[in-house]
């Protein structure tokens, strides 16, 4: 029997999650290649993605805890306490990951380690249905930003890079930067994971769902920018974030900080004043930035699985780059090492980058293989979570095909 062109899509596999996920991988791509802020123009690139791409990514971590942890019907008992060994596993080897990956010589902020944690805090709430997990996303989306700027004078400052395995010498200034200051914190991003994990408890492959999930997820982002926009156009609000910006020289100058707010922070906002709490400035971790981005990402998760239900075994091969987002990513920070990969380090390059990635996603779908990186933590975290699985049936086990990969 020959062997068919297309990939087999195993029943309960939600190739819209894969297809987002691939998405979110060019997206984040885009950023650390494409130009950024140039003078006081943003590309268009750069407003699409910025922010946005990595935001899908950590939604995406939350549906893929809720697919391993049950979907619709959280885990319970022996099976959720195997799921969070897995799930404890798995985060120590992407930190592991995370930290060697920031010894390459990139200007990337390596997401890993902070996509690490996130596995971790997301362990309380494996047993909560989809309403109370969207009604915690939605709390969590104010008072974590809140608690940030309360918090963050009061902690030491950021440090330029990414954590590396040196930093483990430092563990609470480590933690520090991986929950509160750092490029992706986790403590607030904590909104992100749980309303993936939202998403994740509902019936994705129900006929409706797709399109509940776009038009809720538009809905979410346009009314964030609208009220963000109607907030900071009071005089006093602009006033305040110009005379709290760190940098004297953008916040003396309107267009530029105007420029620099649409291009994004660098995680969180100053804490000078409240009213950073009203931008959403692309990683600015701030409540309507939350609102926005999560709303976005709902969006896209919606389109993927609309789209996805026609020839869905075409989707799966041509964007396979989404089952193994963590070999790929790693290989796209390798290629992104100062000297490393010649002649593909370039913003002119990131159609060869795309190429690349797409192509191997393809050829490791259409095989089937899973990607090397994606094996490995499975295996060693199915390894440590063996002596706790019920070797028998039940209605809480997830079904291989909805892991993440």
């Amino acid at each position: 029997m020959s062997r068919p062109l297309l990939p087999e899509v195993v029943p309960g596999r939600v190739v819209g999650v894969d297809v987002a996920r691939a998405l979110a991988l060019l997206g984040m791509m885009a950023t650390h290649l494409l130009p950024g802020l140039v003078g006081t123009h943003v590309p268009w690139a750069q407003q699409v993605a910025g922010g946005r791409a990595s935001a899908l990514f950590a939604v995406l971590a939350g549906v893929s805890v809720a697919l391993v942890s049950g979907r619709e019907r959280p885990a319970r008992g022996r099976a959720r306490y195997a799921v969070s060994v897995r799930l404890a596993v798995r985060s120590v080897l992407i930190a592991a990951l995370g930290l060697t990956l920031g010894l390459v010589p990139t200007g990337i902020a390596v997401i890993l380690a902070y996509y690490a944690v996130l596995f971790l805090l997301g362990l309380p709430f494996l047993g909560l249905r989809a309403r109370s997990l969207a009604v915690l996303a939605g709390l969590w989306a104010v008072a974590g930003p809140a608690l940030s700027l309360v918090l963050r004078p009061h902690l030491p400052a950021h440090e330029a890079g990414s954590p590396t395995p040196g930093s483990l010498t430092s563990p609470l200034r480590l933690l520090n930067e991986l929950l509160f200051v750092g490029y992706y914190p986790a403590a607030v991003w904590l909104a992100y994971l749980l309303a993936g994990m939202a998403i994740g408890r509902t019936d994705l492959l129900r006929k409706g769902a797709d399109l509940v999930l776009l038009a809720g997820g538009v809905c979410l982002a346009v009314v964030a920018t609208a009220v963000s926009r109607l907030l900071l156009s009071r005089d006093d609000a602009w006033a305040a974030l110009a005379a709290t910006y760190p940098d004297e020289r953008v916040g003396g100058d309107p267009a530029l900080l105007a420029a620099t707010l649409t291009h994004g922070l660098h995680g969180t906002t100053p804490t000078g004043s409240w009213w950073w709490l009203a931008t959403v400035a692309p990683h600015s971790g701030s409540p309507l930035d939350l609102a926005q981005t999560i709303g976005s990402a709902v969006a896209v998760v919606g389109l993927c699985l609309l789209l996805t239900r026609v020839g869905p075994r075409v989707w799966a091969a041509v964007f396979g780059a989404g089952a193994m987002t963590l070999s790929l990513y790693t290989l796209h920070v390798l290629i992104m090492g100062v000297g490393w990969w010649p002649h593909l380090e370039a913003p002119g390059d990131y159609p060869d980058q795309v190429l690349i990635v797409l192509g191997l996603g393809a050829v490791f779908a259409l095989v089937p293989l899973r990607g090397p990186l994606e094996t490995v933590v499975s295996a060693l975290s199915r390894a440590a979570a063996a002596p706790w699985t019920d070797p028998r049936p039940s209605l809480t086990t997830v079904p291989a095909t909805g892991q993440p990969r």
